[in-house]
Order: C-alpha cells, then sequence, then structure tokens
C-alpha cells in the first residue's frame, strides 16, 4: 500500500473520497479513489448523532476498524480535535490510529466549539506528536494539519491562516487543511507562503477540481458533502413511499456494481 506522501508524489491533486461507514470507503474505493479519509460529520450521523466528539473515541475506533477491515488503499482518519482536551491524550489517540494501519490524520487546531487553540500550543503538539510517531517507527505516517481560522474568525482570517501554517509547517504537519478557504487569491497567498500539500474543502462555490489544481492545491476533500446527499436521498425516498404509498420509485436506479466481501 503506498503512503500518502507517495500517492502525493504521484498525483498532482489527490482527491480524498470522504467516507462514514464501511460500505461508503468501499464504494468509493471501487469507484477509483485512492485515498479514503473519514468524515467525522458523517461517522456521526451515521450512528445517530451530531458532529463534535458527542461519540467517544472508541465508538469511532469500531468504524475505523471496520473500514480498515474492507478496503486495500490509505485510511486517513478525521479525528477532529483529537478526543480530548489532554495532550498525551490526543498523541496516544493518533498512535493508536497508526498502530491499527491508518495513514494519516486531520487534526484540528480548535476546540470541539470552534475556538482556535493558541497556535504556539498546537505547533508543540504537533512537534511532539510527530516525534512520537517517528520513533514508534511510523515516520510515513501524514499530519494533515488542519486550521479553523476561517471558521473560528470573521477578521483576519487570512492573516492568521499565514503564521499558524508556517508555523505547523515547521512544526512536523505534513500537510495544510483550511476548511472553508474559498477565495482564490486567498488560496494563492497561501501556496506562495508554503511548500506543504494544501487541502481545501469543497463548498457551494468551490467545486472545480481541475481548477483548484491549476492554481497549486495539492488535495482536494468533500468532507460530509456526500454523506449529507445520502441522507437527503433517503428522507425523500422515505416520504415519498409514506405519502405516494408506492415502492415505485425504488427501482428507478440502476444496477449496483459495487461488489461486496464475502
Amino acid at each position: 500500500m503506498k503512503t500518502i506522501n507517495e500517492l502525493h508524489k504521484d498525483n498532482k491533486c489527490i482527491v480524498v473520497g470522504n467516507a462514514w461507514d464501511p460500505m461508503s470507503a468501499l464504494i468509493m474505493e471501487q469507484q477509483g479513489f485512492n485515498l479514503i479519509g473519514t468524515t467525522s460529520w458523517g461517522v456521526a450521523n451515521s450512528l445517530g448523532y451530531q458532529d463534535g466528539e458527542i461519540i467517544s473515541f472508541d465508538e469511532y475506533l469500531k468504524v475505523i476498524k471496520n473500514i480498515l477491515s474492507v478496503i486495500s488503499i490509505p485510511l486517513s482518519v478525521d479525528v477532529e480535535s483529537g478526543f480530548s482536551i489532554n495532550k498525551e491524550e490526543i498523541i496516544d489517540n493518533v498512535l493508536t490510529l497508526a498502530k491499527l494501519g491508518c495513514s494519516g490524520v486531520n487534526l484540528e487546531d480548535s476546540t470541539k466549539e470552534y475556538q482556535l487553540k493558541p497556535k504556539q500550543e498546537f505547533s508543540e503538539l504537533l512537534k511532539d506528536l510527530r516525534s512520537i510517531l517517528d520513533n514508534a517507527n511510523f515516520q510515513d505516517f501524514f499530519i494533515n494539519a488542519r486550521t479553523d481560522t476561517y471558521i473560528a474568525l470573521q477578521e483576519r482570517q487570512l492573516e492568521e491562516t499565514l503564521e499558524r501554517a508556517a508555523l505547523y509547517e515547521k512544526s512536523g504537519a505534513n500537510g495544510i487543511f483550511v476548511p472553508l478557504m474559498s477565495d482564490k487569491n486567498d488560496i494563492k497567498s497561501l501556496l506562495s507562503r508554503i511548500t506543504l500539500p494544501l487541502n481545501i474543502m469543497s463548498l457551494p462555490n468551490i467545486t472545480d477540481i481541475e481548477e483548484l489544481k491549476e492554481i497549486g492545491v495539492r488535495k482536494y476533500s468533500f468532507g460530509n458533502a456526500m454523506s449529507d446527499a445520502i441522507i437527503s436521498t433517503i428522507e425523500i425516498f422515505s416520504k415519498s413511499v409514506l405519502e405516494a404509498k408506492n415502492t415505485k420509485e425504488l427501482y428507478l436506479h440502476g444496477n449496483l456494481r459495487t461488489k461486496f466481501m464475502n
């Protein structure tokens, strides 16, 4: 299995398949994705909960183990803020994922309430995490440092992003992830300041992957967009069956192509 760094060498821009359960991950792999990344939002929804570390890390681990059992491509885990406020516990949680066979994580620099942590504090976490992973022979484990500047701040978003990204790059991160960053001039400014792969997330106004690839974006993910679309489809079909008293619409799809495990 290739490492995420190797995938970056092979691909000008990796398109991540954001899965929320074994079935979605299996489908995405068979459709051609070469990297699966969990969407914590989608995983939580699939278990009946909202996002934001409401489910326990142990519950999350069960989903991760099940996904790993059905795919043969790298898996990066959206570990939110680490499922703890304690640095040692965060590092232990990430190390647990590495030992399971995961290839990387998204780790965000905000709290569950989307309040930014002090940048120096998060950079020290990254340094310690990188050191412990390397000493445990997980040098290829990919740390995608997510900064929530465009979620938490109303002003100085770009300036704070540039400062944090530069600091995180020096602290051992392998990639930078900035959700809700959509202005292409902002993206270009960030790209001019970092050498690490930049991960941009799909939004209604930023859907053209080829365009982003041309300006230098190295990774593109769609977060909970697909899981939301699937939930919406279930809602629509459920309402239709009850209102029409007819299941005809459930048979209008084409043949299923996914090969399930036996």
